[in-house]
């Protein structure tokens, strides 16, 4: 028996018995694309990573499962059931050979053969075994993917799902670092999603729609959250609210000198425009130094 007809005789419907796909608010998601692969060039990839079964319940990816054929061995898909588990940041990691059930705990290390599959709700209150009702709220709202035209990655999944358990355990300041064309716009407007359709607010009682302030440090970026943000056209229904391009320049980042400025020594060039990288070289401005000095200190 090949693995097409393990998975179609015997894992699917093991899968179907312990609710996946019948209870509400689960889903199967087959052969799910984790990576295109590493570009080699040439408009070539190397091997992508899929994943035979991926198991969602309330809109979270809580398993990965790796099937191989009837006559394999039971654990013949550990090693990648257990590399995908780590890559998509999810705690349990199933492999099968459509006899059995080897389960693997990537957040205790226990592995263990398995009598069946967990239910639905069974592996949620494993994954979180302590209640709380924004996490529940946040999860009810799935991400906005344009009726599945632009789906997310899995690190931009990480990325969401961190900064919303953050929020539903009320810790108040978050940072996200991603490098240049990894989605932050997608990742900003999921998070803004997320909260704007579960209610939440600074009074933590989901009592009104939240006013969200998204600021850029440059014109394309904000023309681009536009395009992203105007997902099922909340400005022109009145659910979201219409913004205002500001462009602000501080007199820190660049100076021009005028007669009426006082000139300690030195030569200077009246209008000359003096930037960023002219600062501390060609010319010194002592007060804006003492400015960055006692803005570090209360950061500090």
């Amino acid at each position: 028996m090949n693995e097409a007809e393990t998975r179609a005789e015997h894992i699917d419907p093991a899968l179907k018995a312990a609710g996946w796909g019948v209870a509400e608010g689960s889903r199967i998601l087959r052969e799910y694309p984790i990576t295109p692969g590493c570009i080699e060039g040439h408009g070539r990839h190397g091997k992508p990573l899929i994943a035979d079964y991926v198991l969602v319940y309330r809109n979270r990816k809580l398993a990965v499962e790796e099937a191989k054929a009837w006559g394999k061995p039971l654990t013949e898909g550990v090693g990648q059931a257990k590399d995908y588990a780590a890559k998509m940041a999810v705690r349990f990691a199933y492999a099968t050979n459509g006899q059995g059930i080897y389960g693997i705990d990537m957040q205790t290390g226990k592995e263990s053969e398995l009598p069946r599959y967990p239910t639905p709700d069974e592996l949620w209150n494993l994954t979180f075994a302590e209640a709380n009702a924004w996490r529940d709220r946040f999860a009810a709202v799935p991400f906005e993917d344009k009726g599945g035209s632009h789906p997310s990655r899995y690190y931009q999944d990480i990325a969401v799902e961190r900064v919303m358990e953050a929020i539903a355990e009320d810790q108040q300041r978050i940072l996200l670092t991603l490098a240049t064309g990894t989605g932050k716009t997608f990742i900003a407007f999921q998070i803004a999603w997320k909260l704007f359709h579960s209610r939440w607010n600074l009074s933590r009682e989901p009592s009104r729609r939240p006013r969200i302030l998204f600021l850029t440090d440059r014109d394309i970026l904000a023309n681009q959250a536009y395009n992203a943000f105007s997902a099922k056209e909340g400005i022109h229904d009145g659910f979201l609210t219409p913004f205002k391009v500001k462009q602000i320049s501080t007199t820190l980042d660049e100076y021009v000198y005028t007669p009426d400025d006082w000139l300690i020594e030195g030569e200077i060039e009246t209008g000359k425009r003096y930037t960023e990288t002219d600062f501390n070289k060609i010319i010194e401005i002592k007060e804006r130094e003492a400015h960055l000095y006692q803005r570090q200190e209360a950061v500090a």
